[in-house]
This record gives C-alpha cells, sequence and structure tokens, in this order.
C-alpha cells in the first residue's frame, strides 16, 4: 500500500453541554481529521483529537498540526507499506508526540480496512459484536446539577458513569451520587489533581467507602510510586491513564502495582499500533483495561468504538452516541447506544461509517494538503 496524498483538516464542533474538567472548561472543541489517499483511490480517515491548551498533556492542535505536517506526514506518502503497524514505523524517529502520531496511524489502520474489504473491528483483532458504553460528566456548579446529570445518563441506559473530581469537588458529590444510586458502575477521575501527600491519601481513602470501579489518576502522571503507594492502601482498583503513554509505562505500571486497571486511549497512546500491544500486554498481566475518550468527533469515535471489541475491553468504554456531545456529528450515522446501553460494533468494510465531507468542509477552520 501506497499513500499518495494526504489532507489535514481542523474542524471545529460546539458541544451540547459545556464539560468542566479540573483544569478548564470547554464549550466546543477543534480536532485534526486525517485523510489519507492511496493510489488505488482507496481513503482513510481519522482523527488527531489534541486538545487546544496544553492541559491534559503537553500538545496542542497547533503542535499537532506542525508535527503531522512538518514529520508525520512526509515520513508516510510515497512509502510502501503492507500492514499499518509497518505504516507507523515510517515516523518511528519522532518522539512523544502521540496525538499527532495517533491521528495519521488511525488513518492507516482505517485505509487498510477499506482497501482489505474488511471492518475495522476484525483488522484489529475484535471479537465481539457490540461493546459496553459509559459516560463521563464534568464538574457541575453544584451538586443537585450533578446528580440530575447523572439520572439523565442512567435513564438514557449507559452502563457506567465517570464523575470528574478535583480537590474541594470529591468526597460529597461521591455521596450524594451513591445515596441516589447504591448500586450503579461509577468511577472518578481526578485527571492529575491531587498531590501525593496526606491530605489526598485521607480523601482518596474516604472515596474507598463508596464501592467505586475504579479512582482514575488521581496524581500527576509521572507518580507511579505515588500511585502505588496508594493502590496498597485501597479496596478500589486504581485506574492509570495520563501516566501510561508507552508500552515502558505500562511495564513500569505493572512491576510497581501502581494500578489494578488501564484506561487505554487512542490518542494518549499514539494510535490503534499501541493500543492493540497494550491491550494485549494488560491482558497477559491480568489487568482489565477500558478505552477512554477524548470527545472525538465520529472518527475517533468509531474507532474506539472498533477497538472495545478486542476480548480484553471488560469494563464499559468511553463509547457513548455522537449525540451526547454533538447536536450533528462529522459521520452518518452517528454512533448510537442500545437502550440497554451497548454500541454495535460496525461490520462493514473501513471505519464502519461514512464521513459527511460537505459538514467537515463547513465546519473546517484551515487545511493542510501533502503530496507524493
Amino acid at each position: 500500500m501506497r499513500v499518495i496524498a494526504a489532507t489535514l483538516h481542523t474542524v471545529r464542533l460546539p458541544l451540547v453541554h459545556e464539560f468542566q474538567t479540573s483544569s478548564h472548561a470547554k464549550r466546543h472543541l477543534d480536532h485534526i481529521l486525517v485523510e489519507l489517499t492511496d493510489a488505488s483511490g482507496a481513503v482513510g480517515w481519522g482523527e488527531i483529537a489534541s486538545a487546544s491548551h496544553p492541559f491534559y498533556g503537553p500538545e496542542t492542535v497547533e503542535t499537532a498540526t506542525l508535527v503531522a505536517e512538518r514529520y508525520l506526514l512526509p515520513a508516510l506518502v510515497g512509502t510502501n507499506w503492507e500492514h499499518p503497524a509497518d505504516a507507523a514505523r515510517s515516523w518511528a524517529k519522532v518522539r512523544g508526540n502521540e496525538f499527532a502520531k495517533a491521528g495519521v496511524d488511525m488513518a492507516c489502520w482505517v485505509l487498510a480496512a477499506e482497501a482489505s474489504g474488511r471492518p475495522l473491528a476484525e483488522l484489529l483483532g475484535g471479537t465481539r459484536d457490540r461493546a459496553a458504553t459509559g459516560v463521563s460528566l464534568g464538574i457541575e456548579p453544584t451538586i443537585d446539577a450533578l446528580v440530575e446529570q447523572v439520572s439523565a445518563q442512567v435513564e438514557a441506559g449507559y452502563r457506567r458513569v465517570k464523575l470528574k473530581i478535583a480537590p474541594g469537588w470529591d468526597v460529597a458529590p461521591v455521596a450524594a451520587v451513591r445515596a441516589v444510586y447504591p448500586d450503579h458502575d461509577l468511577h472518578v477521575d481526578a485527571n492529575g489533581a491531587y498531590p501525593a501527600d496526606d491530605p489526598s491519601f485521607e480523601v482518596m481513602r474516604a472515596l474507598d467507602r463508596y464501592h467505586l470501579t475504579m479512582i482514575e489518576q488521581p496524581f500527576a502522571p509521572r507518580d507511579f510510586v505515588g500511585h502505588a503507594r496508594l493502590q496498597a492502601q485501597l479496596e478500589t482498583p486504581v485506574c492509570l491513564d495520563e501516566a501510561v503513554e508507552t508500552l515502558s509505562d505500562l511495564e513500569t505500571m505493572i512491576a510497581l502495582g501502581a494500578g489494578r486497571v488501564l484506561n487505554i486511549k487512542v490518542s494518549r497512546l499514539g494510535g490503534l499500533t499501541t493500543s492493540v500491544a497494550a491491550h494485549d500486554r494488560a491482558r497477559q498481566a491480568g489487568i482489565p483495561v477500558w478505552c477512554g475518550g477524548m470527545h472525538e468527533f465520529g472518527v475517533g469515535r468509531a474507532a474506539n468504538v472498533a477497538l472495545s471489541s478486542l476480548p480484553g475491553f471488560t469494563l464499559p468504554s468511553d463509547v457513548s452516541g455522537s449525540d451526547k456531545y454533538y447536536a450533528r456529528d462529522v459521520i452518518t450515522p452517528p454512533v448510537e447506544t442500545t437502550d440497554d446501553g451497548y454500541v454495535p460494533i460496525p461490520t462493514r468494510p473501513g471505519l464502519g461509517f461514512d464521513v459527511d465531507t460537505e459538514w467537515v468542509a463547513a465546519n473546517t477552520l484551515s487545511t493542510i494538503h501533502v503530496e507524493e
């Protein structure tokens, strides 16, 4: 296979509901859609889901655009490859910049699936025909507003609800939600907002009483030792997210016992190639995984759905319906959840959805084109 042309489309979509994390609020998102074309005319789409600000991680839309345009696409375009993992080797010299890599890598996988007439999930090694869905809720102005949001998502059928927490917004909102939903699959995510000190440990031990599925990334991304100390004190599994960017990070997590659950985010791990490898290693180590999200548009969301078909994804993933975040998505039909909280795994070749190129064009802020 040989990519002869590539285009980066920077697209802006408004969110249907403002999303507040421990670091910032989001009202709209700018993501980069990657379009690859091979010599036969087949097209593969990927998504660079970088944030606009360097709060979740160091990359932004601007930095990802620069790296993709200057380094990743020139290395890929005109190169012959048989498997997407081989395509990823073309930019192996580029360090870091995992979000930029993820969008290009994803497009290579979708292109390979499209060209071979196989569904993306099948090409990845998926074994199930549906994925259990979870939803992530931000920090709300009041606890009552949060409980109202949780109720709406439970009634919509989502099998797991994740609550964002931060210092000062943790035990009280969790207690309120648990009082209303004592048995629902509930977990919390701090995005590394807490210092690994005695007061934070006290908060985490207090949360331990609420029978959470997991406490996700309470401490700073590189603090494997702090997470290991915490995990030794809790019955609740600690889940690592931002801490695991590479397969070497996953080995550190396993060796130190720094967590008992892994959030696999395609963007954070540099693409589907590494995500599949992380799934395989975690499964070998007996660590359950789930697919986290970055509020992807439909292209990245569809790739997450396909990835969630792999056998190690035993926990509900952030593959909620498109309408949870966007009034109109960039794919048709949009990703939809069933009444009982699942997303069907597409069986069509390639991404499994059509990209609405007219809607993409109507919402595009800028484009960059690279040719052989």
